[in-house]
């Protein structure tokens, strides 16, 4: 049946004609640039936002790394490892520094190490991630562009530090509910609903985040990857028609699986990475914005620069916006 099935995807793709086969999007910004709507971001826009936050209470939206946290070990990719390379017993033992056992059982010493996939926790999808027909946003060609140590375009390493106006989606409470049921698909209209009841309109440039209540069951490990809700291309075309400039969402994956796209796993991603530049954060924590009906903020988050790399942690957080006067 899979062998019948990947043929019959085959002859459809074959059968399409070439205007249908979505393309990578070309930058508005120029043949050079890596960055796509994060170009929006200038700095008098940051310094509106920053002028009209309320700094008295912080808002941290991101998760714990920890050993069995949620990821995609079932695709192949390597689960979060962490191990000690020095303890105070065992310094006093090796004695590593060579300064002698007395001042080692002085001086208590630990060290540790970790190793992960770029796309775990709280982090950000560089424009490199998801491409189309061998190439990614902005025209950049995997021959010419990927080298065995990364991207030389649009890694990691050229986000800049995001200072916006974020914006919660609260789906999940728009609809009386603490989570979406499983395989939920968020279109368009769910979002509209959602922006209605919390009297929030997106404007261009803003980071806006969906909340599916399924962080709820992010110590659950398998529990919380399966059947997750997620974005549908419907909601993603709204998010793309308000001027979306960083999109994200609670869930591990961001659109909803499986895809409703014969020829296309992951349609979501390629829409918003390489048709429109549009960087993506996954695994937000949304929870303490929801409780507290915090629905626009001033959005601060520095990834790290992992040069090359298709993704890095993000630690973004949130603060109130305090009312303009009338």
């Amino acid at each position: 049946m899979r062998i019948h099935g990947c043929f019959a995807l085959l002859l459809i793709a074959a059968s399409m004609p070439a205007s249908a086969a979505p393309e990578v999007g070309k930058s508005p910004w120029g043949p050079a640039d890596e960055i796509g709507r994060l170009n929006l971001m200038t700095a008098e826009s940051r310094a509106e936002i920053l002028k009209q936050s309320d700094a008295s209470q912080a808002y941290d939206l991101s998760v714990d790394y920890f050993v069995g946290m949620p990821s995609w070990h079932g695709i192949g990719d390597p689960r979060s490892q962490y191990w000690l390379t020095h303890t105070p017993r065992g310094t006093e033992v090796d004695d590593p520094m060579q300064v002698g056992r007395q001042a080692n059982s002085r001086v208590s010493y630990t060290g540790d190490a970790v190793s992960m996939y770029t796309h775990m926790g709280t982090h950000i999808d560089a424009l490199n991630h998801f491409g189309l027909n061998g190439q990614i946003y902005n025209g950049f060609s995997a021959d010419e562009h990927l080298g065995d140590r990364g991207w030389r375009k649009a890694g990691a390493e050229t986000i800049p530090l995001i200072v916006a106006r974020g914006v919660l989606i609260d789906v999940a409470a728009s609809q009386g509910r603490a989570m979406l049921p499983d395989n939920y698909r968020i279109r368009r209209a769910d979002l509209e609903r959602a922006l209605m009841k919390q009297t929030v309109s997106l404007r261009r440039g803003d980071v806006v985040l969906i909340r599916t209540g399924r962080m709820a069951r992010f110590q659950e490990g398998q529990a919380f990857i399966d059947k997750a809700p997620g974005l549908d291309m419907d909601g993603a075309r709204y998010l793309v028609e308000q001027g979306a400039m960083v999109v994200g969402a609670d869930n591990l994956s961001f659109e909803a699986f499986p895809s409703d796209d014969p020829v296309n796993y992951v349609p979501v991603h390629t829409y918003l990475l390489a048709e429109h530049g549009i960087p993506i954060i996954e695994l937000a924590f949304l929870e303490e914005l929801a409780k507290d009906r915090v629905f626009e903020f001033a959005f601060i988050g520095g990834s790290l620069k992992f040069r090359g790399a298709s993704a890095a942690p993000i630690r973004p957080i949130a603060f109130r916006l305090v009312k303009k006067p009338e």
